[in-house]
């Protein structure tokens, strides 16, 4: 039987191997970090290879994820399908071993890690999900969530501010389940951290409400061990496991170095530390007996075979929440959704209010419906509307709710969210104000990167939001979320283009959506069926020219106004002042252009026809996005600078969005 020390070499020798081939990478962290994750992966870990998807696995994330080879050195060393020759393709194209682990390329990648502390964000995500789902689907006697959530990270993950909002959370919430292991070698790009992180991190962490174990030796398996078991007896907080190691461990001389940080070692030092390792192997080969005691395959299917006997004799006792359950994990929509319904309602109703409140009148209907919505605000939930009449917060003592008070932590909420979305069983939903996007922007991009389910409210969405000032007024942020591939991004008009966006976020599981919601009250826009029909398009003509030839046939535009938000009325009032000066126009809403700009040639040439050429866009946001609609040639009424302090209409007066203002560009533009 190999050694422990003989399997964490496997994991050493695969990384540097790979990074060595590859000519770039990240040593440093796999070698240092192999005696821990030998232990926690053989020792503890509840995993099956063979199922990646098990409901009730334990949830690994590697927070430092620039040591990818870590990962996918323990995927296939345990028996997941990376194969050794995909080892040998690190870092190249179309391989599933990129240079920072991304979900979806293999089996076993929990999460897309990189940036440093969203992994770790990321977990907390994860556990929260798996204490409320177990305080709602576990019964006396019937245990069916059960399962850890693992983290390692590194001092870069620590440095980074996530990593604050997220521990807060997480001690505050109490989630036992979470154990951290922080891997404590000193080092960073810039050499030793001792220059710029002083933190007593042990003391942080305890202030936070964890259950901290310092000064773990982390090249001592007994220690590491011993230190997982006492992490795991504190299941009424979580726990940080501070292992003390050399990054690059047994490269003899460039271990406990920046040098093997983030570079190959180069063919010198690989060949020594062979030698210092007791390694005599070729590179990527690792001896039969070795692979042998790494594989987790029939231990994994012995794991989960005892949890299918557990969950039958729950199904038996408990038939709908099995199936429940089972709906939930497979990310299945109830069989009856009430938008549709409450699309044709908002029509006939014809309320005229702001899309935050049309938001939240959506949410008190479709919420009882859909238990899985597992909703939030950063501190804002009486601005977002985001409390809707069914919520029940979350909070340590009681898991089984449907609503997280994130606290004013956005950057935190937004990977928190995704942490929930990939465990299953959720749809999450978070909500600040439109211009606080920018603290939680880059976890967006994570979730748009993932393809993850997520679905942001961000309200007070232009100079409308008033005298808060250009501080609180977004501007460009409209033009950020618009620009960010696979983001879903919705700015409704009315109460009935908030149904459909609503509509659009539940039923979208390729990516997440953003709303993008008003302050104050919106005029309703009356439609016919086959308007509200093509909503869903993402742009529709929302009015046409009244004026008509000789024969009564309705005349050809000679100009189109584009607008969102709370500027399509404002678009559609100006049209009507044009018309009686004799100008044919039509009316677009564009409440997606994502939606939009995916339909096909015939539709988008039906809205906006290539012979129309004279159009203005009229947006309270940047104005920039909109000449790829507009031309050129055309004009576009938006934002070229930052707000004011004032009212909400003295603003939108001053900035030009006015009838008079619209008129007079129309009338300049067509001579």
């Amino acid at each position: 039987m190999p050694s422990r020390f003989e399997l964490a070499n496997a994991i050493r020798a695969l990384s540097m191997d790979a990074v060595q081939k590859a000519k770039s990478g990240h040593p440093g962290a796999p070698m240092g970090m192999a005696d821990i994750a030998e232990v926690l992966w053989n020792d503890h870990l509840k995993h099956n290879p063979e199922d990646p998807k098990w409901a009730d696995r334990d949830r690994f994330v590697l927070s430092n994820g620039h040591g990818s080879m870590l990962l996918y050195s323990l995927l296939h060393l345990t028996g997941y399908e990376l194969s050794l020759e995909q080892l040998q393709n690190f870092r190249q194209l179309h391989s599933p071993t990129a240079g920072h682990p991304e979900y979806g390329y293999a089996p076993g990648i929990e999460t897309t890690t990189g940036p440093l502390g969203q992994g770790f964000a990321n977990a907390v995500g994860f556990a929260i999900a798996e204490k409320t789902l177990a305080a709602q689907f576990n019964r006396p006697g019937h245990t069916i969530v059960d399962h850890h959530t693992w983290c390692f990270l590194g001092d870069g993950c620590l440095m980074e501010g996530i990593s604050h909002e997220a521990a807060s959370l997480a001690g505050t919430q109490q989630l036992g389940k979470l154990i951290a292991v922080y891997d404590d070698n000193g080092i960073s790009i810039d050499g030793e951290v001792k220059g710029w992180f002083t933190d007593d991190t042990a003391k942080r962490f305890e202030a936070y409400g964890w259950h901290v174990v310092p000064t773990v030796d982390g090249h001592n398996p007994d220690e590491v061990n011993a230190a997982i078991e006492l992490a795991k007896s504190h299941d009424d907080k979580p726990s940080l496991i501070i292992c003390k190691t050399i990054i690059g461990f047994g490269a003899p001389n460039k271990q406990g170095k920046e040098e093997a940080h983030g570079a190959a070692l180069g063919d010198d030092e690989v060949a020594a530390a062979r030698e210092q390792l007791g390694w005599p192997h070729a590179p990527f080969h690792v001896p039969e007996p070795i692979y042998s005691a790494w594989d987790a395959r029939e231990a994994g299917r012995a794991h989960q075979q005892a949890w299918n006997a557990r969950f039958d004799r729950y199904a038996e006792a408990f038939p709908a929440e099995a199936r429940e359950f089972q709906r939930r994990m497979k990310a299945q929509l109830p069989a009856e959704l009430p938008t549709e319904a409450l699309l044709e309602q908002a029509q006939e109703k014809g309320d005229s209010i702001a899309s935050r409140k049309a938001s939240f009148e959506t949410l008190n209907v479709i919420g009882p419906q859909m238990p899985e919505l597992l909703g939030g605000s950063a501190d804002l939930a009486p601005s977002n509307l985001t409390f809707w009449n069914g919520a029940k917060a979350i909070t340590p003592e009681d898991a089984s709710g449907n609503y997280l008070h994130y606290g004013v932590r956005e950057f935190g909420m937004g990977a928190v969210m995704n942490g929930i979305g990939l465990h299953g069983g959720f749809v999450p939903f978070g909500a600040t104000f439109l211009i606080f996007m920018e603290y939680m922007r880059n976890s967006v991009r994570m979730a748009s990167l993932m393809g993850q389910q997520a679905i942001y409210v961000f309200t007070h969405d232009s100079i409308g939001l008033g005298e808060d000032g250009p501080t609180h007024q977004p501007i460009e942020q409209l033009t950020s979320l618009r620009t960010t591939p696979n983001l879903n991004t919705w700015r409704p008009c009315d109460a009935v283009e908030t149904v459909a966006a609503w509509d659009a976020a539940l039923k979208r599981h390729s990516g997440p959506t953003a709303l993008v919601l008003s302050r104050q009250g919106l005029p309703h826009q009356q439609r016919t069926k086959a308007q509200l029909a093509s909503i869903q398009n993402g742009a529709y003509v929302l009015k046409d020219p009244v004026l008509k030839d000789s024969e009564g046939t309705p005349v050809t535009p000679e100009l189109i106004l584009i607008a969102t938000g709370s500027e399509v009325s404002l678009a559609m009032d100006a049209a009507a002042e044009l018309e009686q000066q004799g100008r044919a126009v039509r009316v677009v809403s564009m409440p997606s252009a994502y939606r939009f700009n995916g339909q096909d040639a015939e539709y988008r040439e039906s809205v906006l026809p290539k012979a129309v050429t004279k159009r203005i866009a009229i947006e309270a946001g940047h104005a920039d996005y909109w000449y790829k609609y507009v031309g050129l040639d055309g004009r576009v009424i938006g934002m070229t600078t930052y707000g004011e302090s004032a009212p909400a209409g003295d603003l939108f007066k001053h900035f030009g969005f006015t009838v008079e203002n619209v008129v007079k560009q129309a009338n300049e533009l067509l001579g």
